[in-house]
């Protein structure tokens, strides 16, 4: 029990380290007529295409000619309210809204490879657009970032391609193999946020969401004794003689970051962040520098390498994201002043609990068509149905409670500023 409980600290801390990047890049963005005016040129040809459609007038030389790859009207709304309702999560709970997008992607009727690889390439061109990384630049350490990156360009490869292989085998297979990771995953963190939110209203000692995790477990301290070269030097301006790491060890925390990326479409960062300070024993300061590092480079190398070259990215989807993550975020981060921790919480439990049922009751129809379970064409579409319906009822009803806070508290909000 106390080793679920510390991996689901270290989760809860990954989820946050991510959160509050994916915050400070949109917030560079926001409040940036350069970066605003860039990202309108990006959206400015899905504008054109859905003026011209309300027109009723076809493209030069048809309707599919020169316009962003599977591009819809629909869709791309569709696209604005996921990315919006995962800012809101990110901004309002304080936890990575990542974790939300290739799921709702998929629940929109989006193959699970082009939810992945889209959202890769959202938080890459997010990445790119709003990090200022001369700000932190010094204190990145050069050869722990080299051995890091050496890793996760090694694990991205091999993410990228098993969900390639499994896609071209049986795009069946793939969309169970998303979708069994990300219900295992959000299930874990779902059950136990509520756990600890349950545990808190009934006046509890359950762990803050926004709290730290308890300690570290001291596996930072055997993995630096041991001796196998190369070894990397890193924090002596923080230790006389600074911290030594072997490079091998750095490496297979990279490849394992980057698989993470490849698969699931989460970008790493969210792992990284606990890993270098709690496995690895990095000090914060050397960490945040080296994660702004590896989430572009892991991120970017793992959308372009495995999805963009290959297809599987819907350029489309990934702007209307970006679009409605920036709102999100900024409404969210302001509704936090007005509602409570305890109800913040709990709406995060929900979330995340509405995500898993989404994923986990898809399962049962993917198994029947691959013939791995044998059971009525109706049961399965009724099951998947219903998991759909309550993930999409408790997106609605967090979204629509985040922002009827904000708009209702308007002036206040106004007076504090």
């Amino acid at each position: 029990m106390r080793a679920l409980r510390q991996l689901y600290e270290f989760m809860q801390t990954a989820s946050r380290a991510h959160a509050k990047w994916d915050y400070e890049v949109s917030m560079n963005i926001i409040h940036s007529r350069k970066r605003l005016m860039l990202l309108g040129l990006m959206v400015l040809p899905i504008i054109c295409v859905t003026l011209a459609q309300a027109a009723g007038v076809d493209m030069l030389g048809g309707k599919q000619a020169y316009a962003p790859a599977f591009y819809s009207t629909n869709i791309f709304i569709v696209s604005i309210f996921v990315g919006l309702i995962a800012g809101l999560i990110t901004g309002c709970i304080g936890a990575g809204g990542g974790f939300i997008i290739t799921p709702a992607l998929m629940a929109a009727g989006i193959k699970g490879i082009l939810a992945v690889g889209t959202d890769l390439f959202h938080i890459f061109a997010k990445a790119i657009m709003g990090t200022a990384v001369h700000k932190k630049l010094g204190n990145v350490s050069g050869s722990l970032a080299v051995a890091f990156l050496v890793g996760s360009v090694v694990g991205a490869t091999v993410g990228g391609w098993v969900n390639m292989a499994l896609f071209r085998a049986n795009p069946l297979l793939s969309e169970m193999f998303i979708s069994t990771i990300y219900a295992v995953l959000l299930g874990f963190l779902g059950f136990y946020a509520l756990f600890d939110f349950l545990k808190s209203s009934r006046g509890g000692s359950g762990g803050d969401a926004h709290g730290g995790p308890s300690g570290s477990t001291g596996i930072s301290v055997k993995l630096q004794s041991l001796n196998l070269p190369p070894m990397i030097t890193f924090d002596q301006d923080l230790v006389p003689g600074g911290r030594r790491l072997s490079g091998w060890i750095i490496a297979c925390g990279g490849a394992f970051v980057g698989l993470l990326a490849a698969i699931m479409g989460v970008g790493g960062g969210f792992v990284t962040f606990p890993m270098f300070v709690y496995v690895f024993g990095v000090s914060s300061m050397t960490t945040v520098g080296t994660d702004i590092l590896q989430i572009i480079f892991t991120a970017g190398y793992a959308a372009i390498s495995g999805y963009v070259v290959n297809g599987y990215v819907f350029y489309t989807l990934a702007m209307g994201m970006l679009i409605g993550s920036l709102v999100g975020i900024q409404v969210g981060a302001l509704t936090t002043k007005v509602v409570q921790g305890i109800h913040i919480r709990g709406f995060y439990a929900v979330s995340i609990l509405a995500g898993f049922i989404n994923r986990v009751t898809t399962l049962p129809k993917k198994l029947v068509e691959l013939e791995y379970l044998d059971m009525s064409k109706a049961v399965v579409d009724t099951i998947e149905y219903v998991g759909g319906i309550v993930f999409w009822v408790v997106v609605v009803i967090f979204g629509a409670w985040v922002i009827s806070k904000f708009v209702f508290n308007i002036g206040k909000l106004r007076a504090e500023a």
